[in-house]
């Protein structure tokens, strides 16, 4: 999902406009689509006020951080406690307003915040990525993917490179959804299909992927110390969901080519306008853009392979003194930022986009430069969790929730896909998958694990809930920029014109994701390397 708070597009809006207003003239009564779309905008306008009703996420995390501190307070003057399940010991509520607590506060402030896992490694990858965006090698990558495609695959390449997308961030929703509006429209098809194509795969389909990007370290930094507040030593692998996450890639991409090639584009019809403003030479690979994108494949080639050789040989670098992969999965971060940050480098130099060091440098600052509002969170989040963790919150909140879902019954795989949708419900408000799971992960993983279930597998259920319910909120940053995209084919297009062509693909997605999801639970197969399904409660 995409973290950039900032939309320029936001302003383009006509403030006295509703999105009924926008939604292509009025239709026949008798129209079962007209119906659809009426009853659609009247959901979505009551969404769209509750969640602009909501403050920022810093401040929601502000103001849940007073609450947990305040209930400490009254957890511990009413005598709470649990009892460990795993070592038998009493656990006691907290009071964080003790003389004690408020000198932990201000005095570990800056290493509580330091310290905070996500911080770091997210920090890392994005230095690579950076380069790689800024110097146009993503760009190229998506491009020369999408148009290499044969015509008769053209819409599963667009999903696919949709979901492939995420490995940049939010670079899919700049580049890939108005390229496949662009491609559709090049070859005669309806090109608001190929939008609602692109815009699925980008967004939808945000957690899944071939590769492991960003998203894989900056959810494990939440699960990790969540599920280390039953468990001290636990460890989370980056790649934990790794496996899962490959299987969705196919499903994601058949249910897109379906939704899009026989609901979709059938009900849209044939196009017939003549926009204007369509740049196509935008979208166009020159042959030193080609040589550079080969160069810089050339160099990711060799990079794998040399990770390889730090990785197969016994007694290499990257393999403990027992033999295991343990420190090549430490290292994976480290693995992530070389495989951007190398060719990213390259590239630029092949196409002149990168000049000198300094041109490098410039290209880490900006790219740090726009994680600020992603550090203003993790400061916020990473007391929120201390202070789970230091009131003994989250764990009385675990073991109680356990006994509670024990009591009425609620367990198993029925469990999970409780979890899975109500973690999309929450989507629809709260747009940040890292804001959500700083809330969530506190609760649900040490939860689950007393219920018998791995933080893996916590954290997958996640992932498949907070994705497919992305292309259904107006809350989503990037949503007014998808509007300004289809308006370019369809000038009086909407909010309710967008939305309904978008809520088949979040019905197929979430279906077919969950189903998977279940089905891997009942075959019992591992979510990722050394990433189990099951806690032994």
């Amino acid at each position: 999902m995409a973290k950039d708070p900032y939309d320029p597009a936001h302003e383009e809006h006509e403030p006295d406009k509703q999105p009924s207003d926008m939604d292509g003239g009025p239709e026949e009564p008798s129209s079962g689509s007209g119906i659809f779309n009426r009853m659609l905008d009247r959901l979505l306008d009551l969404v769209e006020r509750s969640g602009n009703r909501l403050p920022d996420p810093v401040t929601v995390f502000v103001i849940i951080i007073a609450l947990v501190m305040v209930t400490s307070v009254i957890a511990w003057s009413l005598g709470i406690s649990v009892i460990h399940p795993g070592t038998g010991e009493e656990i006691h509520a907290v009071n964080l307003f003790s003389g004690e607590n408020i000198q932990r506060i201000f005095r570990e402030m800056p290493q509580t915040f330091a310290e905070f896992p996500p911080l770091g490694m997210v920090l890392v990858v994005m230095l690579g990525i950076g380069v790689a965006d800024r110097s146009g090698l993503v760009t190229t990558s998506l491009k020369r993917f999408v148009e290499g495609a044969p015509s008769s695959l053209i819409t599963a390449a667009i999903v696919f490179a949709g979901v492939m997308s995420s490995l940049a961030a939010d670079a899919g929703y700049v580049v890939l959804v108005p390229l496949g509006a662009l491609l559709f429209y090049s070859v005669g098809r309806h090109p608001l299909a190929g939008l609602a194509a692109a815009f699925a795969g980008v967004s939808a389909g945000f957690s899944a992927n071939l590769l492991l990007t960003s998203l894989d370290p900056l959810l494990v930094g939440f699960t990790e110390p969540a599920a280390q507040i039953v468990d001290s030593n636990y460890f989370v692998n980056v790649a934990s969901n790794w496996y899962l996450m490959i299987a969705l890639v196919p499903v994601l991409v058949t249910a897109g080519w379906y939704v899009t090639e026989r609901i979709v584009e059938p009900r849209l019809g044939s196009y017939e306008d003549q926009p204007e403003d369509i740049d196509t030479d935008e979208h166009t690979i020159t042959d030193e853009v080609r040589r550079g994108h080969r160069w810089a494949g050339a160099v990711v080639l060799l990079f794998l392979i040399g990770v390889a050789f730090l990785v197969i040989p016994e007694g290499a670098p990257l393999r403990g003194e027992d033999g295991g992969l343990v420190p090549f999965y430490q290292s994976l971060v480290a693995i992530i930022f070389f495989v951007f940050l190398l060719p990213g480098i390259v590239y630029g130099v092949v196409t002149g986009q990168i000049t000198s060091d300094k041109d490098v440098a410039r290209m880490t600052a900006e790219s740090m430069a726009s994680m600020g509002a992603y550090i203003v969170l993790a400061f916020v989040a990473a007391h929120l969790i201390a202070f789970f963790n230091w009131s003994n919150l989250g764990l009385i909140v675990a073991v109680g929730g356990a006994e509670l879902l024990q009591g009425i019954g609620l367990g198993g795989i029925p469990l999970i896909i409780a979890f899975v949708f109500v973690t999309a419900i929450i989507n629809l408000f709260i747009g940040s998958a890292s804001a959500k799971w700083a809330i969530m992960a506190p609760v649900f993983v040490p939860m689950l694990m007393l219920m018998g279930f791995s933080p893996e597998l916590t954290q997958a259920a996640y992932r498949v809930g907070d994705s497919f319910t992305n292309i259904l909120t107006p809350l989503l940053p990037y949503f007014p920029l998808i509007i300004i995209f289809a308006q370019k084919y369809q000038r009086d297009l909407g909010l309710g014109t967008l939305i309904s062509l978008m809520v088949p693909y979040s019905i197929a997605f979430g279906l077919f994701t969950t189903i998977v999801l279940i089905i891997w639970i009942l075959l019992g197969l591992p979510l990722g390397p050394d990433s189990p399904l099951y806690y032994p409660s």
